[in-house]
């Protein structure tokens, strides 16, 4: 049983990605839409006074941009999901899937002494499973 791989403690920072996105809270919604075309990510960690208070991610532009109209050059912390929801890079694999299972999230911030360190996502985690 030991050597099943899918039983091995497996830690965020191990799979996580540490290409991250993060915009001050007083950024608009077209330059934070923008940003994440350009780096070709789903999401922007939000800061205040550099401490990450929240998230955008491409649903929140679909859902609260264009289904609920919120004009274009609204600032990112209109549209922000908050308070965030993150995890410690030093935390379980299986920990993180539980939080994103209960908390009906797709995108997980890692922090770390109040620093984004990284992303993960449950696309991460079925990858992780599926090639071990």
């Amino acid at each position: 049983m030991d050597s099943d791989p899918i039983q091995k403690k497996t830690h965020i920072s191990q799979i996580m990605n540490t290409s991250i996105l993060s915009v001050d809270s007083s950024v608009t919604a077209a330059d934070a839409a923008k940003m994440m075309e350009d780096t070709n990510v789903g999401a922007v960690v939000v800061l205040e006074n550099n401490i990450p208070v929240g998230i955008v991610t491409d649903r929140d532009f679909a859902i609260k941009i264009a289904a609920h109209s919120y004009p274009i050059d609204t600032p990112v912390r209109r549209i922000m999901s908050s308070p965030l929801i993150s995890i410690d890079p030093h935390s379980d694999l299986w920990i993180a899937s539980d939080l994103m299972s209960t908390r009906k999230v797709r995108k997980l911030p890692v922090i770390d002494d109040d620093k984004v360190v990284g992303i993960i996502t449950s696309s991460d985690i079925v990858k992780h499973i599926a090639d071990h």
